[in-house]
């Protein structure tokens, strides 16, 4: 199951970070950004509701999406989360006891670090997939120098990921990114048919990165 989640989350290769002003809103978000193809929805804890978004997406999922729970700095919203129906946690820090508790209930924890020390320990404790954030201070080379000694990592790049640039992180290594402001920002004046065209936009720079390092 673990891996299944994670194999479908890179085989996408985006996660589209939810945040929203209101449960209706982050819903709404999450729907734009599923029909454009993206997999991973990843609904934030500064979401007023989240739980209630989580167990709205779960509740009327058709296989289309996965449903994640981001910004989970204990264990106590991790695990809340989960029991909602979360397929995924993700943190913007690394946390030993989140961890811990992902493993137990067997779902794919991906937390935020920065330093290759940081990225150490959460290999030691089990992410499968390690977040680096904020991705605006960091670069796509900067992952190239961290799989010099580390090729094992996979790395995803949050904050700071644009339509612009995805291409670039995927060359460079990442088996995925995440997208939040560049993906949303239309739907604050509810626009969310642009949602879904950028949504579009990312999964497609994803696929022709992988096509262009096959040549």
């Amino acid at each position: 199951m673990r891996s299944q989640i994670i194999q479908e989350l890179t085989d996408c290769g985006v996660v589209a970070v939810i945040r929203g002003e209101s449960v209706e809103k982050a819903v709404a978000l999450s729907n734009a950004a599923a029909k454009g193809g993206i997999k991973g929805l990843e609904v934030t804890f500064t979401v007023p509701g989240a739980l209630d978004v989580i167990e709205a997406l779960v509740k009327q999922n058709k296989g289309d999406y996965i449903v994640g729970a981001g910004t989970v700095l204990d264990t106590t919203s991790a695990r809340m989360a989960i029991l909602k129906g979360a397929q995924f946690i993700v943190s913007p820090c690394f946390d030993k006891d989140v961890a811990e508790l992902c493993n137990l209930y067997d779902v794919p924890y991906m937390p935020g670090c920065f330093t290759i020390n940081e990225v150490v320990t959460a290999l030691k404790a089990g992410a499968e997939v390690i977040k680096i954030f904020p991705g605006s201070a960091a670069s796509p080379s900067y992952f190239k120098a961290i799989h010099g000694p580390l090729p094992q990592a996979n790395l995803m790049p949050t904050g700071g990921v644009s339509i612009d640039n995805a291409k670039d992180w995927i060359k460079a290594g990442a088996v995925a990114i995440g997208t939040g402001s560049d993906l949303s920002a239309p739907a604050k004046t509810g626009d969310y048919e642009e949602v879904t065209r950028r949504a579009k936009a990312f999964c497609e720079a994803v696929k022709e990165a992988r096509k262009e390092l096959k040549k």
